[in-house]
């Protein structure tokens, strides 16, 4: 048994730790620990989402249990503060972990640079307690700022300075922008009084676009206010003043440092050989801080069985070093857990693989409404980006944690929408209230319970008299049992034949002198009627029932499938079907599944040229109500929350990733 160790939760770490699981989950080569100081991974690229008051905080938090589910992977809550590299043991202040394969991936911290100051008076938005603190005190400045009757302090609250002009610089402004006329509205401010500041040092914005797509997002930030001070350097900072080399300095309270990222103090002091400045390798041995030398397998240049992966990494790839973005951490996190399979297979099927990046291209968004990418050589501006950015977030999360967690991404940042904050603005976020669908709801379920007692009187459940369903099969197909009860029943219908055909020869002298007197005042009601007939006429099934569409359905399911059920049991499985879905949705239980077997009732009906066009509601109604219709007022008020807890514990649950929020406690 082989010990894997992985320090940090990062997408390097979660990337590893998923390669690592898929291969050893079938048998017991390896063991596999994932160790973070948080339950939750996240999603660092949208804190900035967070931060600006767009998306709610869980948005950006997937549980362990929810990304790891049944694998073997175990997770532990604990901080690494040594590791001793000899004996092979990671340690925090309460345990020791022994490892044979070490992932380091324990993520970056933000450069100051050595700038007096900074660390001290800025805001900084590299983890989620980062986003959470300026989210806090953006919120808290505003509505200070409207209290305050002092111009010059007001206007000192309202200045927001973001210094940095790379992704996250540019993200956070977006935001800012956004959020800087939300609330304006809400708190009646002028808009034009809140100034938004961007101070770069370079001569340009977002080194990593094309110029094209720079002048894009410049121009949209100009055009929203944005003061863009590019070729500015800062040179210090004061509680509540920014300096600036050009000797000015900016009065603001709210000041956020986007201007550089290294590696982490962490990896910095287990003594490893780290990148060098230049081209000399050993002019510097330690000078890029937190950033450990590796080879292209990404070993550790000191121990080979150590692998530090994504923002922990120095490695030179075509003259320069990798970038400190998500698509590094992923690549390299999948490259190092290949090579530890490989050394731990010892077999020509598993090879030791070199890193080789592949980028698909770099994109950026400027709030919710507008962005700008490059992603496979494609350029895109406005929604289309937009749309391209969501997608490729949409992509690593169902790999993270499958489709529950895309369809968490798409409620917030769509449909759970308070403003208009996305590109489709406020478009499929309102919400309509339970009360309002009661009626309807009880409506249906009433239409359900007297479709099964209307069968019933029709005597679908008087199985003696012979099946009453026949007609929903094609005429040369016999029901199973249905056979027996119509030669039972044969004689006696032979019997009241000849008495009735005694009836039928004594009326038939009164309906021809009847049908000659009509005939005369039907030719005159002909002449004056109006030629003007139905159009569309309501009482006339869907599809036709001997159409193409309708024969093929009944043949296949109703003639392949149902003919071979004695016609007793599917007539009582009928109308106790039909009876339950009515009395679930009267009584608000299990109100979803009721209403998804509604529609699939009314759509197979449909199909096989049984459901008329008026009976069309029953369908759409039925759409209404999978939108959780019955939890307002009905018995799942109680019923949903227990279910939900049972279901989310279980093994099938976390296997598939199906939960209904996030996975119970195993």
């Amino acid at each position: 048994m082989k010990n894997i160790l992985i320090i940090g939760g990062g997408y390097a770490g979660i990337a590893a730790a998923k390669k690592l699981a898929k291969h050893f989950k079938k048998d017991g080569e390896a063991s596999i620990t994932l160790i973070d100081k948080r339950p939750f991974h996240t999603l660092m690229t949208e804190l900035h989402e967070v931060a600006g008051h767009r998306v709610e905080p869980d948005s950006v938090r997937i549980p362990y249990a929810k990304v790891f589910g049944v694998s073997k992977v175990q997770v532990e809550m604990d901080a690494i503060v040594s590791i001793d590299f000899a004996k092979k043991e990671a340690k925090s202040e309460t345990t020791v972990y022994p490892y044979d394969y070490l992932v380091l991936g324990a993520g970056a911290e933000p450069e100051f640079f050595g700038i007096p100051g900074i660390k001290e008076n800025c805001f900084t938005l590299w983890s989620f307690d980062d986003a959470m603190k300026l989210r806090f005190h953006v919120d808290d400045i505003f509505e200070k700022a409207v209290a305050e009757p002092n111009r010059e302090k007001r206007r000192k609250m309202l200045t927001f300075v973001v210094a940095g002009a790379g992704f996250t610089g540019v993200e956070m402004a977006g935001e800012l922008l956004e959020w800087r006329d939300a609330m304006s509205a809400k708190w009646l401010i002028d808009p034009k009084d809140v100034r938004i500041v961007i101070i770069e040092a370079m001569s340009s914005i977002l080194p990593f676009f094309e110029e094209d797509l720079r002048d894009k997002i410049a121009a949209y930030l100009k055009k929203h206010d944005v003061e863009l001070l590019t070729g500015t350097a800062i040179t210090g900072a004061e509680p509540g003043v920014v300096q600036l080399k050009t000797g000015e300095s900016i009065q603001t309270n709210t000041f956020i440092w986007t201007a550089g990222v290294s590696g982490n103090q962490f990896a910095d002091s287990l003594g490893l050989s780290t990148g060098p400045f230049g081209k000399n390798p050993e002019a510097g041995k330690r000078n890029r801080r937190g950033r450990l030398l590796v080879t292209s397998e990404m070993r550790s240049v000191d121990y080979p069985d150590v692998f530090p992966v994504g923002d922990n990494l120095w490695f030179i790839e075509g003259e320069k070093p990798l970038p400190q973005i998500v698509e590094t951490a992923l690549q390299t996190g999948i490259c190092a857990a290949e090579n530890i399979i490989a050394d731990i297979e010892k077999s020509e099927k598993y090879p030791h693989k070199k890193f080789k990046s592949d980028y698909h291209g770099f994109m950026v968004s400027v709030g919710g409404k507008y962005a700008v990418s490059n992603a496979m050589n494609i350029k895109m501006s406005g929604i289309f980006a937009q749309a391209m950015k969501h997608f490729v977030n949409l992509h690593y999360l169902i790999g993270v944690a499958g489709i529950n967690q895309c369809w968490e991404y798409i409620k917030h940042e769509f449909l759970d929408r308070k403003d208009q904050r996305s590109f489709v603005r406020g478009f499929g976020a309102y919400k309509t209230r339970g009360y309002w669908l009661l009626p309807l709801r009880l409506w249906l379920g009433l239409m359900w319970v007297f479709e099964g007692v209307n069968k019933i009187g029709e005597g679908w459940l008087a199985w003696a008299t012979g099946t009453k369903s026949g007609w929903m099969f094609s005429p040369w197909v016999t029901q199973a049992g249905a056979a027996d009860v119509v030669s039972a029943a044969s004689d006696a219908a032979t019997t009241a034949a000849s008495g009735a055909a005694e009836a039928v020869s004594a009326a038939s002298g009164v309906a021809e002198a009847a049908v000659t007197a009509a005939s005369g005042a039907g030719a005159d009601v002909a002449t004056s009627a109006s030629q003007f007939g139905t159009i569309w006429d309501f009482t006339k099934p869907i599809f036709d029932s001997n159409g193409a569409i309708a024969t093929w359905v009944r043949e296949t399911f109703m003639d392949g499938v149902m003919a071979y059920i004695p016609f007793q049991g599917f007539q009582l499985f009928v109308v106790l079907f039909e009876m339950g879905i009515g009395l679930c949705l009267i009584g608000g239980l299990f109100t979803w599944w009721a209403a998804a077997f509604s529609i699939v009732m009314c759509l197979m009906f449909t199909f096989t040229g049984m459901f008329e066009w008026y009976k069309l509601w029953f369908i759409f109604a039925g759409f209404l109500f999978l939108g959780g219709g019955g939890r307002a007022f009905g018995l799942d008020c109680w019923v949903v929350p227990c279910f939900k807890k049972w279901w989310n514990g279980t093994k099938l649950a976390r296997r598939l990733y199906l939960y209904f929020g996030n996975p119970s406690k195993k």
